[in-house]
């Protein structure tokens, strides 16, 4: 097949000295060829469904357009042999285990979610909705097959497209076209769904709602920059905040409204399952410049308060939550709500009492909406608890811990100041300045081996490494190619710094296994992200991301879990012809190549930025297309 020779192709050239000078015009026809040839592909594919990109064609296109004089500092010409040139730690040359290849899972799984599984999730206590937190399965439990995408899968519409529209053979479900068919969420169009960008709460549309939002608290002047949603439905609130340069952090959990995070997914808008029950949210303390609540059915006034505390506790110094919906404004909504005026009016005394009791202050209600504001230090909270005792603060140590953490009745406390009108743990900067300050955190030195020094180099080393990496991948420097992006060891997010002026996103994982303070550092910058433990599975749908990053992550996991279940994981997240870039030391790349080379993916690996005698190396990878129904065309030509 033309298709499976490309690579072959590729790594051929790239075997080939190269000249030591470089004619830059050569170059620069070079590279325009290169872009036209995959725009090319993309036309092709736009026009027809069952015309797919190549994915060994894409990559036929990645490297060999490259010089690699243009960038390496040694002209020797050494060809690229990595499985020769490099011996392990003990001296000996790497072994290359054989290629096994990955059979397809079935077609029912196309939208499994290991660890908010439905039937798993049957297991566990109602109450509170402990059912419906992360349950992950137990290592005899997980599969070792690939998630199909649905038949007839298409490539997402290119932003901002996208924010209006979604393929409806990506996300098969009607029933929120249904259920919330009057409130104008979301509209079957032919073979598309449309997102008028309504909700249960600004039936006028989510840019109005935010305006009226505006009118209350400044959302324009680069002070607000992250901002969580919780209960999101599709995702609009946050969908529509992206054009005022707010990153909002949607989570829904999985539950009876089929889908809603995987189409805010879908939609390129940040989200992940999550929901409020009985573990902390997976994200550090003073994480967010803004919560929002839009009729999201969370019992604020409960269990003592415990969700607004939580939220306490997310919030940066000064930070706002906005809530809209039951039972603001009940004496208009009473009888739409079906509830007794009394009911809603002892809901909403309670959630006041609660925010008191917090130490916010309220600062507007009008009509629909309601704003309360965290205040900036704890001097007065601290004063107060002489008189409200309840909730108290906090003994535990670490107010960041927040993976399998549970919520305590309990004040998460700021940081000491020396003054009442001293902002608790440093003033952040405003947007987009506050991206490559220095963070409050590591100034602070609460960032172990942290320093601003450090946090200096770290930002200009990934504006040289992505430099590089869109020499090696050149649809990374073009408008549309790449929306949803996935930097699996974040560290301080310097990978989506640096990439901040495109049209695109980035969610940075701080892994349970690295620097869990460095989370901390990245919502300083006014970047967004989440914990997570790589042997466990992601809260979110397949065909979630369009570009996943891995620096350093398998050396990371190597003594804690299976190399291949965490590849399997990436290929579930990964949309088909989806890109891959993983950077490690050369052994660890080797190995890995041979399991992708059973994961129907097309790999290959180049060299370090700075040149062929560097251990760490790059893997570049693309998913090939297929669907289930090619599966079972595959298996019912095998059988006959």
């Amino acid at each position: 097949m033309a298709g499976a020779a490309a690579p072959q192709s590729a790594a051929s050239k790239l075997n080939k000295p190269q000249p030591k000078r470089v004619n830059l015009m050569t170059v620069a026809l070079v590279t325009v060829l290169c872009s036209a040839s995959y725009l090319l592909g993309v036309w092709q594919r736009s026009g027809n469904t069952s015309a797919t990109i190549s994915a060994a064609s894409l990559l036929a296109t990645t490297v060999p357009c490259i010089d690699r004089d243009t960038f390496n500092s040694d002209k020797s010409g050494i060809q690229l042999d990595f499985t020769s040139h490099h011996a392990s730690d003990d001296g000996s040359t790497a072994v290359v285990p054989l290629t096994r290849n990955f059979s397809p899972c079935a077609a029912e799984l196309s939208e499994y979610t290991p660890c908010e599984d439905v039937l798993r999730s049957l297991k566990f206590e109602r109450d509170r909705l402990v059912y419906r937190e992360r349950h992950c399965p137990e290592k005899h439990e997980l599969f070792k097959c690939l998630v199909p995408a649905p038949p007839g899968y298409r490539t997402p519409f290119p932003w901002p497209a996208s924010r209006e529209l979604a393929w409806f053979a990506n996300v098969p479900h009607k029933e929120l076209t249904v259920e919330k068919a009057v409130q104008n969420w979301i509209r079957v169009e032919g073979d598309k769904f449309r997102f008028p960008g309504g909700g249960t709460m600004f039936p006028n549309g989510a840019d109005a709602y935010i305006d009226d939002i505006d009118g209350l608290i400044s959302l324009s002047d680069g002070s607000i920059r992250t901002a969580i949603d919780t209960g999101c439905g599709v995702a609009s609130w946050g969908a529509f905040l992206l054009s005022r340069n707010i990153l909002a952090m949607s989570i829904a959990p999985r539950d009876t409204h089929e889908a809603q995070v995987q189409f805010a997914l879908e939609r390129g808008v940040p989200a992940m399952i999550g929901v409020l029950a009985s573990n902390r949210l997976p994200y550090p303390s003073r994480s967010f410049d803004m919560a929002h609540c839009s009729r999201c059915l969370i019992p604020w006034n409960q269990y003592d308060g415990l969700y607004l505390i939580e939220i306490d506790r997310i919030l940066r110094p000064g930070g706002y939550w906005i809530l809209s919906g039951p039972p603001i404004n009940w004496k208009r909504h009473s009888k739409g709500w079906e509830r007794t005026v009394e009911d809603l009016n002892a809901e909403q005394s309670s959630i006041e009492s609660v925010a008191r009791s917090l130490c916010w202050k309220k600062i507007k209600e009008k009509e629909d909406i309601a704003v309360w504001q965290k205040p900036t230090n704890h001097v007065h909270c601290k004063v107060n608890r002489k008189v409200i005792k309840s909730p108290p603060f906090c003994s535990s140590p670490n107010p960041d811990s927040a993976w399998y953490t549970k919520m305590e009745p309990c004040i998460t406390p700021l940081p000491d100041v020396a003054g009442i009108k001293e902002i608790a743990a440093g003033e952040l900067k405003k947007w987009p300045e506050r991206l490559t300050a220095v963070p409050p955190r590591i100034e602070s030195g609460s960032v172990a081996g942290a320093t601003a020094d450090s946090f200096a180099q770290d930002t200009n080393l990934w504006t040289k490494r992505i430099h590089y990496y869109k020499l090696v991948v050149p649809q990374l420097g073009q408008n549309g190619r790449y929306r949803n992006l996935l930097d699996m060891n974040a560290n301080f997010g310097g990978f989506a710094a640096a990439l901040a002026g495109e049209p695109l996103w980035v969610m940075n994982v701080v892994p349970t296994a690295a620097n869990g303070g460095n989370l901390g550092v990245v919502y300083e910058r006014g970047l967004i992200g989440t914990y997570q433990d790589w042997c466990e599975a992601m809260s979110t749908y397949p065909r979630t991301y369009d570009l996943l990053h891995a620096d350093s992550l398998f050396t990371l996991y190597k003594e804690r879990c299976e190399m291949e279940d965490i590849l399997i994981e990436m290929d579930r997240i990964l949309r088909p012809e989806g890109t891959v870039i993983i950077r490690d030391d050369v052994d660890v790349v080797v190995k890995i190549k041979t399991i992708v080379d059973g994961m129907r993916w097309e790999s290959q690996i180049v060299d370090h930025e700075d040149g062929p005698h560097q251990r760490e190396k790059l893997l570049l990878a693309v998913k090939s297309y297929w669907t289930s129904s090619e599966r079972s065309h595959d298996e019912s030509s095998t059988a006959s």
